[in-house]
């Protein structure tokens, strides 16, 4: 029987985020696919500053945003007229070392994550599905259908990144309660004659329906989404020459190619439990939500973050077992409430009510240029948009404040200094934003916790010689405002903490 540390089903963004973590902290694996290789359509487009903070510890952000498109500009069509058009090029500037939303399509990510996880000696396992799981209080067993014929295998830990209709939660018989939008919803990459990539996010609004524009990749093509006219709705096959006249409404543009078109129906759930003994739910798998924001992918790379380190952790023997209940507490109150608000969202959007209509042609027309005219509503629309924002102040991880932050949020970036790049390491690291006492010094050593120094900034939160534990995915566990070295030894111990310096 084949055996590995954890067995990861899914092979899209979520699981490949997992695995590249876990191949990082040397953690053994198998990742499976029922597919029989990456995806080939662009699905999922947006690519947020969260995201790619986590792919520069990973140390590949880099290559991310050259062979994506950063998005530079808003534009809004309201009613066929042009009504505005914003600078959105740094509109984070302070906030991340990638202040801006980048467009890169999934199936081209997908590959660059391939890659990324073969130069560390590993491949997915495609044509190869989890078709049974048993759990004991030591091990998962799986059955595994594959070209070659039936298999057994077991793991310490089984991740179910395997989608919305995830094999995984059916196994643990996890719910999934939400509902389903009545409308029908187009997507499709096209050409558009007399367009150049000219790098803007672009939405159209009339009454009647809306259209998304953005550039998708850098041969020049442009994705569009959005409503399909109730006129077509009940039709067996939907064609793009069917929503064609829409399209022109919104947008005013002449499409020339269709690349690829799809209509689907948009969902909204939430797993009940994202967890159930060594089994665990990432991505589409524990929550699916509207495409408003972009947030779906990004949240989902979230999840493998978020778990990954507290499972190599805990197989390595460098944190308490107890550490993995946090994963559920941390992750699915940021789903539900995700699902709440883009609901909302999408649901103005897409009414087809009188309210419907007025919000569209009336009042977005009349407040968007005016909000995004504001410095203040630029830097507030990114912090809720880039994800940098998600705080874990409620989790059992998290004690203390210490200064304007606290245990929890993310740690704050500092340009000039670069405190993010300690994060490289994956590992356990204080920080202190001033100087650090002697006691302190010593008890990093004892702990072998790396101490890294900063001078005081100024306007970030972070308080002068206070010390801060900071969690392999850059939140605060733990806010000293006096360098209290017994705290952060009862810390440590109480989570059975080891470092790594």
């Amino acid at each position: 029987m084949n055996r590995a540390d954890i067995l990861i089903a899914g092979a899209g963004p979520s699981g490949l985020v997992l695995a590249l973590w876990l191949a990082r902290r040397g953690i053994s694996f198998r990742l499976i696919d029922k597919a029989r290789g990456p995806g080939e359509g662009s699905r999922a487009l947006a690519v947020h500053a969260r995201t790619l903070e986590f792919y520069r510890q990973l140390g590949f952000a880099d290559r991310v945003v050259e062979e994506g498109i950063k998005v530079t500009r808003l534009g809004l069509r309201a009613n066929g007229k042009q009504i505005s058009d914003a600078v959105l090029s740094n509109f984070g500037k302070g906030q991340s070392p990638f202040p801006f939303v980048l467009a890169y399509p999934q199936d081209e990510h997908e590959r660059l994550l391939l890659e990324e996880l073969s130069k560390l000696g590993h491949e997915v396992e495609w044509e190869t599905e989890l078709t049974g799981v048993t759990q004991t209080e030591e091990r998962v067993y799986a059955t595994l259908t594959a070209p070659h014929g039936e298999e057994r295998t077991e793991a310490h830990f089984l991740c179910g990144c395997d989608g919305a209709h995830s094999a995984v939660r059916h196994a643990i018989k996890a719910d999934f309660p939400g509902g389903t939008y009545e409308q029908i919803f187009y997507v499709a990459d096209t050409h558009v004659r007399g367009r150049s990539p000219d790098h803007k996010l672009q939405i159209g609004v009339t009454a009647q329906d809306f259209c998304i524009i953005l550039p998708v990749r850098q041969t020049g093509s442009v994705r569009l989404i959005g409503i399909v006219p109730s006129s077509h709705e009940e039709e067996e096959e939907i064609s793009f020459e069917d929503v064609a006249p829409s399209v022109k409404r919104n947008t005013g543009f002449d499409v020339e190619k269709v690349n690829w078109f799809s209509t689907y129906k948009v969902h909204h759930r939430v797993a009940e439990t994202f967890r159930q003994g060594r089994a665990f739910l990432l991505g589409d798998a524990a929550h699916i939500h509207s495409p408003a924001g972009g947030q779906g992918m990004n949240t989902g790379i979230g999840d493998a973050v978020n778990l990954a380190w507290k499972l190599a952790d805990v197989l390595q023997g460098r944190a308490a077992a107890q550490i993995l209940d946090t994963y559920e507490s941390e992750r699915i109150g940021f789903a539900r409430l995700l699902v709440k608000s883009t609901d909302r969202i999408f649901t103005f959007m897409a009414s087809r009510s009188s309210f419907g209509a007025f919000w569209r042609s009336g009042l977005l027309p009349r407040a968007l240029p005016v909000l995004l005219r504001i410095p203040f509503m630029q830097g507030f629309l990114f912090r809720l948009v880039s994800q940098i924002g998600i705080e874990y102040r409620e989790s059992a991880l998290s004690n203390g404040k210490a200064g304007g932050v606290q245990a929890g949020d993310r740690l704050p970036w500092l340009g000039t200094q670069d405190n993010f790049a300690p994060l490289s390491s994956l590992a356990w690291q204080v920080h202190v934003y001033g100087r650090a006492g002697a006691p302190l010094e010593e008890a990093c050593k004892k702990l072998k916790l790396p101490l890294h120094v900063f001078a005081p900034p100024k306007g970030t939160g972070l308080r002068k010689d206070a010390a801060y534990l900071i969690r392999p995915d850059g939140h605060m566990a733990l806010a000293l405002p006096d360098q209290s070295a017994g705290r952060l030894s009862d810390y440590v111990s109480r989570w059975g903490i080891e470092g790594t310096s």
